[in-house]
């Protein structure tokens, strides 16, 4: 006679959870693939879609270049001059301008941009997509023969990875541009030391890492929020009808996510 051994609730739970993260994984990457086939297909830049491409690209970068830039450049003010000031207070102020830049452009730029991209543009859109899921409007759409996923999640998709690329380059030539006169003033003299010492730190090994940092930033802030409206299903908890529920649960996915990059740049950096 064999004993059944009851399984605990939480290990079900457990195992549950671990099951749900893998499949929002699997299904991230499905989406990714889908929008880089059709980054690649001449059918996604007919007439008919270049205007929604195209307002999805302005409508993501206008409204948050400025103001990102404002912010970003406030802010670096600020640690520029805590950096030069702690730097000089312990005698080492040649070490300033390398501590800057490494903070500044390889460090919290990029990541400020991809959160900024982020809280005021891919999480709202995932939310919005998965309401008009919920609604049935996706459903409609197909019915009339339109593809909602070339015709709504593409552009804007599209609109989050390309604003993350804008606000991190511009911000990160500001960032410069107001380390050189916080150090140097303004004069030309320095000029010369100051690009040598920046080409030093930007070596090909750094270099490459700060793009591809910046490249899996733009893809999680923009995939993550627009596959979790799209795939979730309105019945399991952490997508429920509700939009602080949705907007939580690709909060939570693109947060751990940007964790892991964000890990994994650090250890090439400075391992």
């Amino acid at each position: 006679m064999s004993v059944k051994v009851p399984v605990p609730q939480s290990v079900v739970r457990t195992g549950g959870a671990a099951f749900s993260w893998l499949l929002g994984g699997w299904r991230i990457l499905l989406f990714g693939v889908i929008v880089l086939s059709l980054t690649f297909s001449p059918t996604t830049y007919k007439r008919e879609h270049r205007y929604a491409i195209a307002h999805q690209l302005v409508l993501g970068t206008s409204n948050n270049l400025i103001w990102f830039s404002l912010l970003s450049s406030l802010i670096s003010v600020i640690l520029i001059r805590i950096v030069m000031v702690t730097a000089l207070s312990y005698g080492l102020s040649k070490y300033a301008l390398d501590m800057v830049v490494r903070m500044l452009v390889l460090e919290l730029i990029p990541l400020t941009a991809a959160l900024f991209v982020a809280l005021r543009r891919t999480l709202p859109d995932g939310v919005e997509l998965a309401e008009m899921r919920r609604r049935g409007d996706l459903l409609a759409m197909r019915q009339q023969g339109l593809d909602p996923i070339r015709t709504e999640f593409f552009p804007r998709a599209i609109a989050g990875i390309f604003s993350v690329w804008m606000l991190a380059a511009v911000s990160c030539i500001l960032a410069l541009i107001l380390t050189y006169l916080s150090i140097y003033g303004f004069t030309q003299w320095a000029l010369a030391d100051y690009t040598r010492v920046v080409g030093q730190i930007f070596n090909p090994s750094v270099s490459m890492i700060f793009l591809l940092k910046t490249l899996f930033f733009s893809l999680a802030v923009s995939l993550i929020p627009m596959a979790s409206s799209l795939y979730d299903n309105p019945r399991e908890p952490l997508a429920s009808r509700l939009k602080a529920a949705s907007e939580l649960a690709a909060m939570v996915r693109l947060f751990f996510v940007i964790l892991l990059i964000q890990i994994a740049s650090l250890m090439g950096n400075y391992f």
